[in-house]
């Protein structure tokens, strides 16, 4: 019996070698795909919803009918809400996004300090108490957003801060709005968390309505951001920064 002695030609060779390329290729693109964290469902706290994010079970959000808990006389002492403005450290061309906003006691204390504050809520009833107070206050650049439980409704890149105060434990799709306020940021672009201290006992808040900084970093840094720095000399709160 003839043995085939044929050997491979130079295009079967060429096709070849282009074969191993492509596959190369695809395997290093599908390599840097990191795929997000998945969402799980269990047990349901009285103020939670069941849903869990990376070992934390989410908070069930703060409705407009808790608003004048914003506004309470107290919260100054409590929280050193003015320190938390001065470590923003806000510039005048910058435009900030107000996320959560409320009544907008944040916004209408950053809003001399800067070109523009989005106030993002998604509840209409917040926002009418949030326009409201800018007419009472005379402050014309603070600007409503309707957001929904996935999207802030930011314009791509065009946010040079976006500030998160006692809300971010509040999202039910943490992933979804996570990568929307990425892709919000400008180049320079920073997150600003503001979350109760769950490694303090004694803060008098709910269990669920705190965040540990190691939970904070974990979560974001999972979906692509960095940590820059962390301010913990708030009285109940602290202040995590994140870069895109």
């Amino acid at each position: 019996m003839e043995r085939n002695t044929r050997q491979p030609t130079v295009a079967h060779m060429v096709t070849l070698l282009r074969l191993l390329l492509l596959t190369m290729a695809l395997g290093i693109a599908g390599a840097g795909e990191a795929t997000p964290p998945a969402y799980e469902l269990g047990v349901k706290s009285r103020d939670g919803i069941g849903k869990y994010f990376m070992g934390r079970e989410i908070a069930q959000v703060m409705g407009h009918q808790g608003a004048a808990w914003l506004e309470r006389p107290e919260r100054q002492e409590e929280e050193d809400t003015a320190a938390v403005v001065r470590a923003l450290e806000l510039k005048p061309e910058w435009v900030v996004a107000d996320i959560g906003c409320g009544t907008g006691y944040y916004s209408y204390r950053m809003a001399p300090s800067v070109k523009e504050v989005l106030g993002v809520e998604i509840q209409q009833e917040m926002l009418d108490l949030l326009m409201a107070a800018g007419k009472k206050k005379n402050i014309t650049n603070v600007k409503p957003v309707l957001g929904t439980i996935t999207d802030p409704k930011l314009p791509a890149g065009g946010v040079d801060l976006v500030l998160l105060v006692d809300v971010y434990h509040e999202f039910d799709h943490p992933v979804e709005m996570l990568t929307a306020i990425r892709q919000s940021l400008s180049a320079t672009g920073r997150v600003a968390l503001v979350e109760f201290k769950a490694e303090d006992p004694r803060i008098p808040i709910k269990p669920i309505h705190k965040l540990s900084e190691a939970q904070a970093r974990k979560e974001f840094e999972a979906l692509g951001f960095t940590w820059e720095r962390t301010v913990s000399t708030l009285p109940w709160q602290h202040l995590i920064f994140f870069k895109r």
